[in-house]
């Protein structure tokens, strides 16, 4: 459309042109003129007076003409600038491309799947983006068949080891963690090996995300490619339950130390230094452990975007009634895309954080158990030793348990949570400088 007009209007400059330089030939070639009064005849002007009378005016019409056609044709280059080439060449536009960013869903026997699977597609923005990748171990044929249902919706990659894996014999009972950790290993090096993507989002069968779980891992890579500092984004608050979180703060994050899984995103980058020395078992406690984390933190929300539906499994609902069941779903979509998330950056976070937690006024547990705290908050909480933090994690209702020293969802030994209304901060005494391992 845009040539369609270029062409129009040059074709009608030139018109212009033409016959514009036809008036002046004409203009050339008339008779010299000649003035009369009211009906009285007066003296006929000198032939060759008149004729250069008519000279310079032609002279200077025509001089006008030529300055109007400058500036026509000046303008039309200018717009032809703007409206590209009039040939049939197209423009060339640079569109930045987006990532894409793979969902690698772990299965086995739970045909329960479908739930999973059911609000993966029905909350994803875009197909190509987001591709889902369904890897299932143990050879189900009623969860293949449920996955198979989908057609070309997933990919369904399909675990080709399915012996059981050589343990000791105190560990026969431990066989699904050994089994597990063998499907991640080929699954991840699936993805990045063999179908080369660069990022991935995993999250297990018995998961079901919020309206805003794609907006969130979307947002959050560029921070994960460019902060040394982080290893992971997790979707998930380990003391995530209504009560314990705020519901007025959808948006806000957190940097944690602790690994929490239950969809997280990693890079290529984290799996070729992990895939060499990838565990027989147990994988999620060895990534707690200070030889992989390496003083690394993960992102993780205020308020869930997974919720996990799968009580039976390996660990027989281990944490699922008294916890994990309980997890609220966040369902407020934030426009994570358009906010700015540098402050998660380790330089500028910790100070922050530390202040504000350090700031707060310190309080005595009963104050906190009882509902006497005066004031909006928040407020600080302090444990002294490993037996003083599990009494108050328990007493309050939060997760007490340690790994390689460091609580759930916490961030340089302080655990932020909700309680009748307020902000409480439980953390160590000031100075803290490092985890003990031992505190397991």
């Amino acid at each position: 459309m845009i040539r369609k007009k270029g062409s129009f209007i040059l074709c009608g400059a030139f018109l212009f042109v033409t016959w514009n330089a036809v008036l002046v030939l004409l203009l050339w070639g008339r008779p010299p003129s000649s003035q009369q009064g009211d009906g009285v005849s007066e003296k006929a002007e000198e032939p060759t007076d008149g004729l250069m009378k008519d000279m310079f005016g032609i002279l200077d019409a025509f001089a006008n003409e030529l300055d109007k056609q400058r500036k026509i044709l000046l303008q039309i280059q200018t717009y032809q600038s703007v409206w590209g080439p009039v040939n049939n060449e197209r423009p060339k536009v640079d569109v930045p491309r987006q990532p894409v960013i793979p969902i690698l869903v772990i299965a086995c026997n739970r045909v329960t799947v479908k739930r999973c699977l059911d609000k993966l597609l029905q909350h994803r923005p875009s197909a190509e983006l987001y591709p889902i990748i369904v890897s299932q171990d143990c050879g189900h044929a009623e969860t293949a068949a449920v996955i198979g249902s989908y057609g070309n919706q997933v990919t369904h990659l399909k675990q080709p080891d399915l012996s059981d894996v050589a343990v000791r014999p105190e560990h026969k009972k431990f066989q699904g963690y050994y089994k597990i950790s063998r499907h991640y290993h080929w699954a991840l090096n699936q993805v990045f090996k063999t179908l080369s993507h660069t990022s991935v989002i995993v999250v297990e069968d018995d998961l079901e995300v919020a309206p805003d779980f794609f907006e969130y891992f979307r947002a959050l890579l560029p921070l994960l490619q460019s902060d040394p500092t982080l290893w992971c984004v997790s979707a998930w608050n380990d003391n995530g339950r209504d009560g314990f979180i705020d519901p007025a703060k959808t948006d806000l994050l957190y940097r944690t130390d602790f690994f929490p899984g239950l969809g997280w995103m990693l890079r290529k980058e984290l799996w070729e230094e992990l895939e060499p020395k990838w565990p027989a078992a147990f994988w999620d406690d060895w990534m707690r452990q200070p030889e992989q984390r390496h003083n690394r933190a993960c992102v993780r929300p205020e308020i869930s975007r997974t919720l996990t539906f799968g009580r039976q499994g390996v660990s027989l609902g281990q944490f699922f009634d008294k916890y994990l069941r309980d997890i609220k779903l966040n369902a407020e979509f934030v426009p994570f895309t358009k906010m700015d998330l540098n402050y998660l950056k380790e330089e500028s976070y910790k100070d922050i954080f530390q202040k504000e937690v350090y700031n707060a006024p310190l309080v005595k547990y009963e104050e906190v158990k009882q509902g006497q705290l005066k004031g909006s908050g928040p407020f600080r909480l302090e444990y002294s030793s490993k037996d003083s933090f599990k009494m108050l994690a328990k007493n309050l209702g939060i997760m007490d348990d340690l790994k390689s020293g460091v609580p759930r969802a916490g961030y340089r030994g302080v655990v932020s949570f909700f309680y009748r209304g307020r902000r409480i901060y439980l953390a160590p005494p000031p100075g803290w400088t490092q985890y003990d391992p031992s505190w397991s």
